[in-house]
């Protein structure tokens, strides 16, 4: 076990690289109405109104913020504006967003990060019999996972599935921390980045459920019973067909408004702490809302760990279920 990192350094790069442009092409085409809404932002910003400090971890738009020596420490950019793709009678725009260019940011430091550390835990046992430093802490997390999280809930010859798992819990952790950064942004709290992840792992569910139970899988789906009489399987299939997709679409639902809200929620309470500030007019309160809010950003590192744990435990379980579905 001691060189998992190193045997999943492939294809959790390519997990990598999947999961990321699959998301980035389901998130590029951005309603027309979410731009808009960001350029008036931008504009209001811009202006001599008050600047919010808050609400551009979360919000999404073609400007972000980056470290600069001057009295803010912080220089806002434009991000390059490409023509739209005309696609039939739909016109996408792939332009980049300051979201697209987290999760770009968030793909490649975990891609480095997990396979140098497989390198260098590589090394380490070569030379010492076990890894130390930041190399075994990350050894460490990818053995929980795939010994107390994934393969647990795939159920047996889940190791295909191990550096899914392990994608989806640094990618997501990863883009839960830049927004706590002064100059980040939280891409898990755009709902079409939350989506498009919902989106991924449902179709990898489904895979999963064909490959393990061949074409006798549909029969999860539209209900058909071959042991019912055949005046009961059409009643079945007419009544039950429906319940069954409605359970197929509810889980990636889940999913996505799950991870949203939950990591939208935290920048929403420091911006209402922070709010009774200005609110009361008095700084003789700040103390108080200082203090909540420093509370606040520690629950919500907690709560970056949480939610990435969380997605990739239900993602598990979503996979061992229709795995055994012919049970």
């Amino acid at each position: 076990m001691h060189s998992l990192l190193r045997s999943l350094s492939r294809p959790f790069a390519s997990s990598v690289r999947l999961l990321c442009a699959a998301t980035l092409l389901l998130v590029a085409p951005a309603p027309l109405v979410a731009q808009e809404q960001a350029a008036e932002g931008h504009a209001a910003q811009s202006s001599d109104a008050p600047v919010d400090i808050i609400t551009p971890h979360i919000t999404d738009g073609h400007h972000m913020e980056i470290p600069w020596p001057n009295s803010h420490l912080a220089k806002e950019i434009e991000l390059p504006r490409w023509a739209p793709v005309h696609i039939g009678p739909l016109e996408v725009d792939l332009s980049p967003t300051k979201h697209v260019v987290f999760m770009l940011l968030s793909a490649t430091i975990v891609a480095l990060v997990l396979i140098t550390a497989g390198n260098v835990s590589q090394k380490q046992h070569a030379t010492l019999g076990h890894t130390k430093g930041f190399a075994g802490a990350i050894e460490a997390m990818a053995l929980y996972l795939r010994n107390e999280v994934v393969l647990p809930n795939v159920g047996h010859h889940g190791e295909a599935f191990v550096p899914f798992g392990l994608t989806l819990f640094f990618f997501i952790l990863t883009m839960n921390l830049f927004g706590m950064l002064p100059w980040g942004a939280t891409a898990t709290g755009n709902v079409s980045v939350t989506a498009a992840l919902a989106i991924i792992t449902a179709i990898v569910v489904e895979v999963a459920g064909i490959r393990a139970n061949g074409l006798g899988y549909l029969n999860t789906i539209f209900y058909w019973n071959k042991d019912l009489p055949f005046v009961m399987r059409v009643i079945m299939f007419v009544v039950m067909s429906p319940v069954e997709m409605v359970g197929k679409i509810s889980k990636p639902f889940a999913l996505t408004i799950r991870l949203f809200a939950n990591m939208t929620a935290g920048h929403i309470v420091l911006l209402a702490l922070i709010g009774l500030i200005f609110t009361f007019k008095s700084y003789v309160i700040a103390p108080v809302p200082v203090l909540m809010a420093t509370a606040i950003s520690m629950l919500e590192l907690f709560v970056a760990f949480l939610q990435a744990f969380i997605f990739t435990l239900l993602a598990s379980v979503f996979i061992g279920q229709i795995r055994e579905a012919h049970h």
